[in-house]
């Protein structure tokens, strides 16, 4: 069976806590007994953008399992590109990256609008999805930061991917086992396009649903609750399972 741990919503520089709480992550993932497949972090590793906050998540999101890193509606693709990939050119354009493991392809895709809340994957991220899936002789992940269906809670439905045809007709790839995203700092399953559609928790904080009585941007985010994440299985008969875990942060 594949293993997998999703994580998402760093925001290193939110909160002072937000470093301490990405470490306990990381180093409950260093302490397991066995090896994961893929670590996947689905987007806002940094708060405000800047250089300094990507250099700390550079450092804390490092593990001796493979790990790949997104972007999110908070990131900034040039410093991003720049301080965690390491390129010395980084350009405006989408970061899509593929980790090609000898199980599995994971496709982490860029639905950030620069300056925006809200997702859109571009003509470019779909035309190089489509070469990724054409390309697999193995299940694919496909992630990104933006729930492309409404979750019920609408502050958040109202900064959503606004998911087109296309994704739709790639998402039905029939070696994409899931699509994994982040951005609504709770733990959600459902589905797209026939695929299981998983939500990372998020890690600097969680969010309440309006049932919970979190109705204002001011009320429905927790920073109390302790960080969490997502180990998705796909096993031999190809079942998808989730598991959500809790990790007390120091």
């Amino acid at each position: 069976m594949i293993v997998i741990a999703h994580l998402s919503d760093i925001h290193i520089g939110a909160t002072p806590e937000s470093a301490a709480r990405a470490r306990a992550v990381m180093r409950h993932l260093d302490a397991l007994p066995a090896d994961l497949d893929a670590v996947l972090v689905t987007g806002d590793i940094a708060d405000h953008g800047a250089a300094d906050e990507y250099e700390q998540a550079r450092k804390l999101l490092t593990s001796r399992h493979p790990v790949l890193i997104g972007p999110g509606n908070h990131d900034v693709r040039e410093e991003f590109r720049r301080v965690l990939l390491g390129d010395p050119d980084p350009g405006p354009g989408p970061v899509n990256q593929a980790l090609r493991t000898p199980r599995a392809i994971y496709a982490m895709c860029d639905s950030s609008i620069p300056r925006q809340n809200p997702g859109h994957l571009e003509e470019e991220t779909l035309d190089w999805l489509e070469g990724v899936l054409a390309d697999s002789d193995r299940p694919v992940f496909v992630a990104f930061h933006h729930p492309p269906v409404p979750l019920h809670a609408p502050l958040l439905d109202d900064i959503l991917l606004r998911p087109s045809p296309r994704l739709e007709e790639l998402v039905g790839h029939p070696n994409v086992a899931a699509v994994l995203v982040g951005h609504a700092h709770t733990a959600a399953a459902t589905t797209f396009a026939g695929r299981p559609l998983l939500v990372a928790p998020g890690v600097v904080s969680t969010l309440t649903l309006p049932w919970e009585g979190g109705t204002t941007w001011e009320t429905c985010l927790d920073y109390a609750l302790p960080p969490s994440l997502a180990f998705h299985v796909l096993d031999d008969e190809g079942r998808m399972t989730t598991h959500y875990r809790v990790v007390i942060a120091p």
